[in-house]
């Protein structure tokens, strides 16, 4: 299926937002959809943000997905989603994992956190609809929580337009050969995430 479909990825580093991107656009890939990937890694490696952009569905095309373009935007933690809901497009779905990571001028007392439902408000007001996946819904695999990337990944093939423009079959072969070890671990965050109310 080769329908037009922009996702915006936003989080910090040591998420594994961009093995998101990356795992969305080799399955696009091998189901023959255009796409373009777009990550930007920042300061990464310390926590700090990082964002990337998908472009499915088009021939070479520029890299920014516009504000108010996105259908769908994926943020892995609440203060840093509040960058991202300006690029949701009216009736686009914004899915948050509500992972906590106070910025520097949080911990200095500068400044205040952003609550769920400031977030919650900001998303309505622009149109989207919200997708809250709280950090303990993370399911437990041999009593240890599943990877939270693959989960919200999951989450967003089973519940917004990204599961009717990629197959969910097709994903999850790209999650199960992605990784050499615990392939029964992630196919279990995904499935679960596909699965989560």
């Amino acid at each position: 299926m080769n329908a037009r479909y922009d996702v915006y990825l936003v989080g910090v580093g040591g998420q594994g937002v961009l093995t998101i991107g990356e795992l969305v656009a080799e399955t696009a890939h091998s189901e023959g959809t255009p796409v373009n990937f777009y990550p930007t890694k920042g300061m990464a490696q310390r926590g700090g943000f990082v964002k990337a952009q998908l472009r499915l569905g088009r021939e070479p095309v520029g890299a920014n997905v516009p504000e108010k373009g996105a259908d769908l935007v994926i943020a892995m933690e609440v203060s840093e989603s509040l960058k991202a809901i300006r690029f949701i497009k009216p009736g686009g779905d914004f899915v948050l994992f509500g992972h906590v990571w106070p910025p520097t001028a949080v911990t200095l007392g500068k400044a205040d956190y952003p609550t769920l439902d400031q977030v919650r408000e900001r998303v309505r007001e622009v149109g989207g609809k919200m997708h809250y996946l709280a950090p303990e819904s993370l399911p437990l695999y041999e009593g240890v929580p599943v990877a939270a990337n693959v989960f919200v990944l999951g989450a967003a093939v089973g519940h917004t337009g990204l599961g009717k423009v990629l197959d969910s079959a097709a994903v999850a072969r790209v999650v199960e050969t992605r990784w050499k070890r615990g392939v029964e671990r992630n196919l279990f965050a995904f499935r679960s995430g596909m699965e989560v109310v």
